[in-house]
């Protein structure tokens, strides 16, 4: 059963999702780790090598999983299938693996349950479950607001377990839903602050309030137009949660608001995975340059793969 699909406008969500996250990683990919001032110099226009990373290959394995239902046990069987045995990988194995990710997938092997396998320290919260959840969106949308949280919860904590980096997913995933809804970003975006004011008043959450101040304070043209040295691109999850919204609330179209994602620098790959899969939400595959579709690695598997969702 597809839970919440029903109810989607558009018949090709994973589609748009897949293509734009593997799009914006590789764009980024090549640049990964450089500084802004590096990229300023040598700036991404366009796409140099179609190698994604981690961010596609553990969007893929949850979309994969989705086809079959959610079951939280088998996507954490395909997570570990990726770092063990290069499942979803481009060129047959795991590589770039972050240190948190890592550590989840030790206590995976070890037998711990996947909703308790995720670090969950205060140093924890790096974008490493907030850059794989969006093919989450089309399965979730639809459902009632606690279950709809509930999922975000359970798939971020494979890897990600502290309240912080669930809530940049719930904040992410309700940008997405709340577009769904009305089509509109500003409204989305203002829809969304109500609900995460309401999520942050509550157990566990309260003390994480300070960390989404930003997010929370200013209005839709309050943040987006906060200068790019206002905007941090580093592995932090609220920094990356940010610079992404922050590059597509800023551009009207997919084009432009992943090359600003890109050339941030620093964290590159994941800004532009993250926000590709919401561009790609918003403006469809046909906005995605051909020529970026076709450099990436495996295209075919992924549209297959995105196919077989869609269809369901």
């Amino acid at each position: 059963m597809k839970t919440g699909y029903d109810n989607l406008p558009f018949g090709d969500m994973m589609k748009r999702i897949l293509l734009g996250t593997a799009v914006g990683d590789a764009l980024g990919y090549t640049h990964q780790f450089l500084t802004r001032q590096q990229v300023r110099q040598q700036p991404i226009k366009g796409i140099s090598s179609g190698r994604w990373s981690d961010d596609t290959s553990l969007s893929l394995c949850l979309a994969d999983s989705l086809c079959g239902g959610y079951d939280l046990n088998d996507i954490a069987r395909k997570f570990l299938a990726w770092y063990e045995e290069g499942f979803w990988t481009p060129y047959g194995h795991a590589f770039d693996v972050g240190k948190t990710t890592l550590y989840a997938i030790v206590r995976l092997r070890r037998g711990i349950a996947p909703a308790e396998a995720g670090m969950d320290g205060p140093k924890d919260n790096g974008n490493g479950s907030l850059m794989r959840i969006a093919p989450l969106i089309p399965f979730a949308y639809g459902l009632e607001e606690k279950q709809q949280n509930r999922l975000i919860t359970e798939v971020s904590s494979i890897t990600h377990r502290h309240p912080r980096a669930i809530l940049a997913c719930i904040f992410y995933c309700k940008i997405a839903f709340r577009y769904l809804d009305c089509k509109d970003l500003k409204t989305a975006f203002t829809k969304t602050q109500e609900e995460m004011r309401q999520l942050l008043q509550q157990i566990p959450f309260r003390e994480e309030a300070e960390h989404f101040e930003r997010l929370l304070k200013l209005d839709y043209e309050g943040f987006k137009n906060l200068k790019d040295e206002e905007i941090r691109s580093f592995g932090y999850v609220m920094d990356t949660l940010e610079a992404s919204l922050w590059s597509v609330f800023g551009h009207h179209n997919f084009e432009d608001s992943v090359l600003c994602a890109v050339n941030l620098g620093y964290d590159a790959d994941t800004v532009g995975a993250i926000t590709g899969a919401l561009a790609g939400i918003i403006y469809g595959c046909e906005a995605i340059p051909k020529e970026w579709i076709t450099a990436l690695d495996r295209v075919e598997d992924i549209i297959a793969l995105a196919d077989r969702y869609d269809a369901m």
